[in-house]
């Protein structure tokens, strides 16, 4: 990556802040940052060759869309980790992979749509790709989902590193005894999918033109006017489908080297008020509570990307300092096998979960 200037790095900010629902969003950006809609443009164009912007497109609710999704911490021998990474890629609703310092030592995400089974789903993957052990790690509360990097902010005093948890995951398939309960309904009660819906998802999750006027190729994708691919964004906005259309940056080459996961045995009593208390620290991209088991104590999860591993591992001692919370650990990615956006309503998925025999309550399957 280039040296980036402060226009730059204002406008990184303001890509991942969100576009304008505007005829000419660009233009609307370059207002806000003191440049022209060309320089806005050739500057995202830029950032996307040298790999800084990883995509430009609408960001949507999973559960909202009545897809189910979940954290899956996988142990595997150290000698398989590739080959198993590469099986868990295969699978199209598998969005991030990584290796891990943990005895769980890769960690997926995995998305299913309405009417699959995610216990089935990872019970297959299990099989396929040789795993010693599955956990699924559902988020039971969502405090915080913010995946903003601050490019303009300065870095902290590095602390010593706190020690990788210890515990052997029992069992090749652990699944939390408590569901995951309904994120709290957003603004109006939304009315179920229709397929004028699921096209407008499907166009607007592409990766957007970097073009004057991009939403008009993006509305005649879906069917749509312009302005009437406006009116659905904000009554999605309203009833919580789609937080917004922005950029997602790749955090290394962003310059942020440290990506931590913080982890955290909380006391039941302490969940929500530190719950909160993360989520409102500008460090913490993400903040969830995920299920305990006999041997594994952790049931706060937090995120905290940071421009050295030594900044990252400062600002969550300075997070548990402040909480008064010992016992947490935090897990380093050292390899990325995947990142991607989960695609909604392609047919990918329910295509590998035909391909694997696996039942569904969709109609007819």
């Amino acid at each position: 990556m280039s040296a980036l200037d402060q226009k730059s790095r204002q406008l990184l900010n303001a890509l991942q802040e969100g576009l304008a629902l505007d005829p000419r969003p660009f233009q609307v950006l370059g207002q806000k940052c003191g440049l022209s809609e060309d320089e806005v443009l050739a500057r995202a164009s830029r950032f996307k060759d040298e790999g800084t912007v990883r995509e430009l497109s609408a960001i949507f609710d999973t559960r909202a869309l009545g897809y189910k999704s979940c954290l899956a911490a996988c142990k595997v021998p150290p000698e398989r980790m590739d080959e198993a990474a590469a099986v868990l890629n295969l699978h199209p609703g598998v969005t991030h992979n990584y290796a891990r310092n943990s005895p769980f030592n890769l960690w997926f995400t995995l998305g299913v749509p309405p009417g699959s089974d995610l216990a089935a789903h990872a019970q297959a993957l299990h099989k396929l790709s040789g795993a010693e052990s599955i956990r699924l790690l559902p988020a039971l509360r969502v405090f915080k989902i913010g995946m903003k990097l601050d490019m303009t902010e300065g870095e902290t005093e590095p602390l010593t590193l706190p020690s990788p948890p210890r515990g052997e995951g029992k069992g090749p398939l652990s699944l939390p005894q408590t569901p995951a309960p309904p994120l709290p309904q957003r603004g109006k009660e939304k009315e179920p999918l229709t397929e004028q819906d699921m096209r407008c998802v499907r166009a607007l999750q592409r990766d957007m033109p970097l073009q004057p006027e991009p939403f008009v190729s993006i509305a005649q994708q879906a069917g749509l006017t312009a302005a009437e691919l406006f009116d659905w964004c904000r009554e999605n906005m309203s009833n919580g489908r789609l937080r917004r259309i922005a950029a997602v940056l790749r955090h290394r080459a962003a310059g942020f080297q440290g990506n931590g996961m913080g982890i955290w045995s909380v006391p039941p009593e302490r969940l929500e008020e530190l719950g909160l208390f993360f989520a409102a620290q500008k460090a913490v991209t993400h903040c969830y509570q995920r299920p305990q088991y006999p041997d594994w104590p952790y049931n706060l999860f937090t995120m905290v990307h940071a421009r050295t591993v030594a900044e990252c591992a400062a600002q969550i001692a300075g997070l548990a300092r402040q909480a008064g919370i010992a016992q947490y650990a935090v897990l380093y990615s050292h390899k990325e096998y995947k990142k991607t956006r989960l695609r909604y309503f392609t047919g990918d998925i329910e295509a590998w979960e035909r391909a694997q025999g696996l039942k569904s309550s969709r109609l007819g399957q």
